[in-house]
């Protein structure tokens, strides 16, 4: 069941900011990071793995690397890939870098990559160690390398023409608010953890005027979730739970909540874990 192709509004809400997007080749990712470009970034640096998106549920340029699309929608040198494995503080510190030669600043960093919660891991008493590990590693970790590491820039940069230093947007989840998830402590723990981070340093950092959210997104449509989504049982189950009902939120949707935390309007916003999951949390 194919969603309509998304469109996103233009404007100048990010204008001439430098952003990084981690997990950007697919799903919410490459939503955020398209979002963002239309807005008026200058600089979106797509951080992921590999370039290449995974199956979309939107046709519209599927196997079209996301900074490809960037560029060729906005103009040259507005999109940059960087190979990331987010788990890798030598990696992570290179991507700001890349982000600074090439843009000579760092304003926005996105920390989105992860893994989702669809795999039944087991009870805890069954979970294996390392399951455990790496969901933390890729969920936890990765959020505090992306945060570590694009703090270090904002404290040493000149701030943007607002006088704010920088933006961090985390992305968190539902599961990192509720534990309701059926086999998903691993998870949930590792969500969990983004939420309390995040409002952990923007209490750091608000002296410094930079700005750190999280956005919890429910259930949306996305290769992560494909399988979800086409398995009618589990859908309708998912879909039970969730006041707005079987219509599931697309990542661009999600996307505009990123674009609003990033943005001027956003000016006195920071440490928010703000869902966006047609109604879940509300009950």
């Amino acid at each position: 069941m194919a969603a309509p192709t998304p469109t996103y509004s233009t404007g100048d809400r990010l204008k001439d900011k430098v952003c990084i997007v981690t997990g950007a080749a697919s799903g919410l990712g490459r939503a955020i990071s398209l979002a963002y470009a239309s807005q008026g970034a200058r600089l979106v640096v797509c951080a992921d793995l590999k370039p290449t998106p995974k199956s979309e549920f939107e046709a519209e340029d599927a196997g079209t690397p996301t900074h490809e699309v960037i560029c060729r929608r906005h103009g040259a040198n507005r999109g940059l890939f960087v190979r990331t494995n987010v788990t890798k503080a030598d990696e992570v510190e290179e991507l700001v870098q890349r982000a600074v030669m090439v843009g000579g600043r760092l304003d926005v960093m996105v920390n989105n990559a992860g893994i989702g919660g669809t795999e039944n891991h087991g009870m805890v008493h069954d979970m294996a160690e390392e399951t455990w590990d790496n969901v933390m590693a890729i969920n936890s970790k990765s959020v505090f390398l992306g945060c570590k590491y694009a703090c270090a820039q904002f404290m040493k940069q000149e701030p943007h023409p607002s006088g704010h230093k920088g933006w961090i947007v985390n992305t968190s989840s539902i599961m990192g608010l509720v534990g309701q998830m059926v086999y998903g402590a691993a998870y949930c723990a590792s969500k969990g953890a983004v939420t309390l981070l995040t409002k952990q340093i923007a209490v750091e950092y608000a002296k410094h005027k930079v700005h750190c959210n999280a956005v919890c997104p429910g259930h949306l449509r996305t290769p992560m979730t494909q399988d979800q989504f086409q398995d009618r049982e589990m859908r309708t189950a998912i879909s039970a739970l969730t006041p707005w009902g079987d219509e599931w939120g697309s990542a661009r949707d999600v996307a505009q909540a990123y674009v609003y935390l990033a943005s001027d309007d956003a000016t006195y916003v920071t440490g928010v874990a703000l869902p966006v999951d047609g109604g879940y949390c509300a009950q």
